[in-house]
């Protein structure tokens, strides 16, 4: 996690609310948690395609946001992508304003304030931890299977970053297993073949039973229920795909509780079909590790960013 004080800064100000805002490529959402653990004041405007005017808009949202509630809060962002370790700068493959530039820092600045920056699936993994659907396990993963696919791991209410930040990239990692029809795989964005997000994610599943062109997997699940034998097939190899992805998680981390989030984790098959599979694949032969949908949906992103600030924020402190 990335954080930034700029000079003078006293946190001891800032500790009746948790303010969370998540960046993604299209809009940009902001909400407070309140000590209860509810949300309130959330709002969302549409994603700057300028750095500027990106840091200008979320400084101009904090400040909206305390006003209307009449507080003052920490500050937690998640944001596509990781602040490199080294040079302090966003660093994302895909478009992104922040990219190349000191975000913590500026934003910051900004606000006089100190801002924890973290990887949105991370962000999404901490929500589900703290009080979504894996509450209670000491080991949580959270994967993210949407138009693209990632995950973030949490071990007692901690992130896991790893030594690049990179921990969780679990959509580019290779497939497990590949069948000779699945060599050498679809070409992935990152330079690759064969990556993960190129078959679990709901474009993936979306290319595979409709072809090259498909990108809109939602329909699917009606397709396979009113008897259609294509979508069946298709959700057939997705939910062993993603058995083959999850064995790996498994026999590696052997976490308590599976989080899916995004999306496609919306599909049935994943919780009817997934468990059931996991075992063929987790070492040993026997895997009863709990899959469950996220609680908190598209909310969890903003809750982890709040929640970037855990039992260290003043006042908060449970």
């Amino acid at each position: 996690m990335s954080g930034y004080a700029p000079p003078g800064f006293n946190q001891a100000r800032f500790g009746q609310a948790r303010i969370g805002i998540d960046l993604g490529g299209s809009k940009i959402e902001i909400a407070a948690m309140l000590p209860d653990g509810s949300l309130a004041g959330r709002r969302r405007i549409p994603t700057p395609a300028l750095y500027d005017d990106a840091v200008r808009d979320m400084a101009n949202l904090v400040r909206e946001t305390e006003a209307m509630l009449g507080v003052v809060g920490t500050l937690g962002v998640g944001i596509p992508g990781t602040i490199d370790p080294e040079t302090g700068l966003v660093h994302n493959p895909t478009r992104n304003p922040l990219n190349g530039h000191p975000f913590d820092r500026d934003l910051g600045q900004a606000l006089g304030r100190l801002v924890r920056v973290e990887n949105d699936a991370n962000c999404f993994a901490l929500s589900e931890a703290r009080d979504g659907a894996g509450a209670g396990g000491r080991l949580v993963f959270g994967g993210i299977l949407g138009t693209g696919c990632g995950a973030g791991i949490v071990i007692d209410h901690r992130i896991i970053e790893g030594r690049h930040r990179i921990a969780g990239e679990w959509g580019h990692t290779p497939l497990p297993w590949p069948r000779l029809d699945e060599v050498p795989g679809p070409s992935c964005w990152c330079g690759r073949n064969g990556c993960l997000e190129q078959w679990i994610s709901g474009t993936a599943l979306a290319r595979d039973c409709d072809g090259p062109g498909a990108r809109d997997a939602r329909g699917i699940p009606a397709r396979a229920e009113a008897g259609d034998e294509v979508a069946l097939a298709a959700l057939a190899r997705h939910a062993d795909r993603v058995a083959r992805g999850l064995g790996v998680i498994v026999t590696l981390l052997d976490p308590d509780v599976i989080v899916l989030g995004g999306g496609a984790s919306n599909m049935p098959h994943l919780y009817a079909e997934v468990p059931r599979l996991l075992g063929k694949y987790a070492f040993g032969g026997k895997a009863d590790t709990p899959i469950r949908q996220a609680a908190h949906g598209d909310s969890s992103g903003v809750r982890g960013a709040a929640w970037l600030w855990g039992e260290d924020a003043p006042e908060l402190v449970r």
